[in-house]
């Protein structure tokens, strides 16, 4: 359903790629989703929402650096963002959030009813004591964090493609892997409540009302996780362990989504300014690098490539200034590739069984190709090898259950041979299945909205129809363009 730990399968329907460019620990959300209120011309907010959340600020004790920064809708990137008021250098504190006034199952009011019917609330994703904590919350008068909740009066506004229809997501995102990784969430969504939520609610009628508390309002309290919320980061020697099934259990529990007030004001780009810091009693925003007055402060989410941006917070860095951009070649279409121009029965069962090898390697669905090269190059490298064998190498190797250990390969090696610079000298049989592979990819985008990349390249550089475009189909464009266009580079560097 949805992804609470960026680097675990089990959760949130996203492919491959981003499980390589996943970065633990940095995922604050985006500002898909604010108030309509209008700011002062000396770039503060007259909105009573805005004050009514800052001064609670002063109470709670969550203690902004005044003298720096300000929270602003005038001169951000999207909505509500923080400015810079004077000049700020790298390793000075922006703001700093006692954990009390972190909002998750453990700080509700709800908390000791969360926790003895935790075993009733598992599920795959892991967020639902998150979610009825915040079912609680939100529509609670008296919540202690009503006036940060209060600046969300109308999740409609929400806009992740979770919310578009089925034939925009279709049209506007095909090939993607966006309108599949949706549907995906949708129905997992409905399950969740459906089997989960609802029984839940049903032995606590005192505290939530499935009248109230509906599916509807269930999906958008997802979405409003999916953009807003927080993971903190596991320690370094707790990543590398090898944990066994209780340890594993421990460090999920301990790596579930929170709302952090004030630090998901900040929004996002790749080459950020800001980064938030984790402390036994306090969480942190640090500057890591000078910021000018008038500047925005600028968090990281991680680092995600657009579509994975736009299918969690509903956004888009305009091409080309996210480095993290990717796009996938499904592994099928490099099995389909290497089955063409197959003549005989024997042959094509060779092929299956190569197939059916790589995969009991474990190998993935996909290979993920950036913006200096291949980022699954090892996987890459082992799929080649074992589709170009010849039918007695294929044997052996299947004897030997694999590589002899002086042909193991070298992983810097491999790397440098898959990156940009790389490609164009491999073999020329991986080159070909390369080359072909992504042709295939390409265009499978067809010639709907998506249509060919010289009519994408084309509108996004007309400035004039980019600003006529309606948004959804702007940060469509950015995404199919962004992925279109390693694709196009990687057919340059594997011609033959």
């Amino acid at each position: 359903m949805f992804r609470h730990v960026l680097c675990s399968d089990d959760v949130m329907s996203v492919s491959f790629r981003k499980i390589i460019l996943c970065s633990i620990g940095l995922f604050n959300r985006s500002k898909i989703l604010r108030p309509s209120k209008e700011d002062n011309d000396d770039g503060s907010d007259d909105g009573s929402s805005l004050q009514n959340f800052l001064q609670w600020c002063d109470r709670v004790g969550l203690k902004l650096n005044h003298n720096k920064v300000y929270v602003s809708r005038k001169g951000t990137q999207a909505d509500y963002g923080m400015l810079a008021k004077e000049d700020i250098e790298e390793g000075e504190v922006l703001f700093i959030i006692p954990r009390s006034v972190l909002l998750h199952q453990g700080t509700s009011k709800v908390s000791a009813v969360l926790e003895q019917g935790k075993e009733l609330l598992e599920s795959s994703s892991g967020w639902v004591p998150l979610l009825m904590a915040l079912l609680y919350e939100y529509t609670s008068p008296e919540s202690p964090w009503a006036p940060y909740l209060s600046l969300w009066t109308d999740f409609s506004r929400l806009d992740q493609p979770l919310f578009w229809s089925k034939e925009e997501r279709e049209t506007l995102l095909r090939a993607t892997g966006v309108p599949e990784a949706v549907e995906r969430d949708l129905a997992n969504i409905q399950k969740e409540y459906s089997t989960v939520v609802l029984p839940f609610i049903a032995q606590h009628t005192d505290l939530w009302n499935p009248s109230i508390h509906t599916l509807q309002l269930y999906t958008r309290l997802v979405a409003f996780i999916m953009a807003y919320s927080f993971q903190e980061p596991l320690e370094e020697e707790e990543e590398k362990e090898e944990s066994d099934e209780d340890e594993e259990e421990e460090e999920k529990a301990s790596n579930l989504p929170m709302m952090v007030p004030m630090a998901d004001m900040l929004n996002h780009v790749s080459n950020h300014n800001a980064h938030l810091e984790y402390t036994p009693e306090f969480l942190k925003m640090i500057c890591v690098r000078p910021i000018r007055k008038g500047q925005e402060v600028f968090n990281t989410y991680g680092q995600m490539a657009n579509w994975q941006l736009l299918h969690m917070y509903g956004f888009t860095e305009p091409y080309p200034s996210n480095c993290n951009e990717t796009a996938d070649i499904p592994m099928a279409n490099l099995y389909k590739v290497a089955a063409q121009g197959v003549q005989s029965d024997l042959d094509r069962q060779l092929v299956e069984e190569k197939r059916a090898l790589i995969l009991k390697m474990g190998e993935k669905a996909a290979f993920i190709f950036g913006k200096q090269g291949c980022l699954t190059d090892m996987e890459l490298h082992t799929t080649l090898k074992v589709l170009c064998m010849s039918r007695e190498e294929f044997q052996e190797f299947r004897e030997n259950e694999g590589w002899e250990e002086d042909e193991e390969a070298d992983e810097e090696r491999v790397s440098l041979a898959f990156s940009n610079e790389g490609l164009p000298g491999l073999p020329a049989p991986w080159k070909w299945l390369i080359h072909a592979a992504a042709r295939l990819t390409l265009d499978s985008y067809g010639s709907a909205e998506g249509g060919c990349l010289d009519r994408d390249r084309i509108l996004i550089e007309d400035k004039v129809q980019l600003q006529g475009l309606n948004p959804r189909h702007l940060r469509a464009l950015q995404v199919r363009h962004g992925q279109k266009s390693i694709l196009d580079r990687v057919l340059a560097l594997t011609q033959h």
